[in-house]
């Protein structure tokens, strides 16, 4: 069984760009988003992927994945998955031994920006960047399942 320890937050300012990789574009769209499970069709790059996750939001859930061939994602992305898609580029980085992604999202959620660590188990210690803000790890909002159905351009904070 795969599980998945990751915490989401927000991000202060643009000082992480300097240590970033070059990022990669994302598009990813939802199958199904029950109380069960999420199933996401994803296309990385030039890679794409078929993901289930445990529908539970928090840091700990169980996770799946599997490669697909890019013919079948984008039949799936375009064709059956709910709308609109979640575009985005996501960004790579080391801080002091942890890996950080950061998501740029663009669309219909352009101005959302995430960093998420991935943990080997919920209390492993970790050095906080000093561009790391808010962690909204327990608010769903933040999560591409939910931004499907409610985009950042809706949000009135």
């Amino acid at each position: 069984m795969g599980i998945e320890i990751e915490r989401k937050f927000l991000i202060k300012d643009d000082r992480w760009r300097g240590e970033a990789d070059g990022g990669t574009d994302y598009q990813q769209a939802y199958l199904i988003g029950s109380k069960a499970a999420s199933v996401r069709v994803r296309i990385e790059g030039e890679q794409a992927f078929l993901n289930i996750k445990g529908a539970t939001l928090g840091i700990t859930r169980q996770e799946y994945e599997y490669p697909l061939p890019m013919e079948d994602a984008e039949s799936l992305l375009h064709g059956l998955c709910e709308h609109p898609i979640i575009d985005k580029t996501r960004y790579h980085l080391i801080h002091e031994g942890h890996e950080w992604e950061i998501d740029v999202f663009k669309g219909d959620n352009a101005g959302l920006l995430v960093a998420e660590i991935e943990l080997a188990d919920e209390g492993e210690a970790f050095s906080r960047p000093d561009w790391l803000g808010e962690e909204v790890s327990d608010e769903p909002r933040y999560y591409n399942v939910c931004l499907v159905k409610n985009p950042y351009k809706n949000w009135k904070e």
